[in-house]
């Protein structure tokens, strides 16, 4: 293949890094669902958030602390179990939007 067929082609696919027209659509769709789900996940994030502080709240007003470490460790535990290793850093991740830093 000649040099300006080559660079035609991966013009077809700007931003995918596809050499394809084919390619370049999977990778495209692909994308919007990665975006829709993103949306989901940030969503379902933020009412974690949400539930968490009911949880706190009525924690403290019941004379309890703002933290439950053994719950905690369950949740890490899950998240490990389901996702490995950066599962853990990932419920520390949502720990931490849940319930600020300690």
């Amino acid at each position: 293949m000649s040099t300006e067929a080559t660079s035609r082609t991966v013009m077809t696919a700007p931003g995918t890094g596809a050499r394809t027209p084919e390619a370049a659509g999977v990778i495209t769709d692909a994308r919007t669902r990665i975006d829709d789900l993103d949306g989901r996940i940030i969503g379902l994030v933020q009412e974690r958030m949400a539930v968490s502080a009911v949880i706190q709240r009525e924690r403290i007003s019941s004379g309890g602390r703002r933290v439950n470490l053994a719950r905690e460790m369950e949740i890490l535990a899950h998240y490990r179990d389901q996702l490995g290793r950066p599962g853990t850093a990932l419920a520390m991740t949502l720990l931490e939007l849940s319930r600020g830093q300690i």
